[in-house]
């Protein structure tokens, strides 16, 4: 298991856990991120990556893909 930010650029991968605050946990869900889940990094650049969750693309900070273990 390790962090989303970890991940190779184009490897599908599912999401085993995610960390944080009840609130971060909230936020991320409703972004489609849950345990279980489908994800690949379509790209990353600046310390941003843009995922592929659910069949949407999503730009989230590099602090947000260290909670995303998969």
């Amino acid at each position: 298991m390790m962090p989303l930010i970890f991940a190779n650029i184009g490897e599908n991968n599912i999401i085993k856990k995610i960390t944080g605050s009840a609130e971060v946990k909230r936020h991320l869900e409703n972004l489609g991120f849950v345990p279980g889940g489908n994800v690949s990094i379509i790209s990353a650049n600046a310390g941003n990556i843009i995922v592929n969750v659910k069949e949407t693309r999503i730009a989230i900070s590099e602090e947000m893909g260290r909670r995303i273990f998969v």
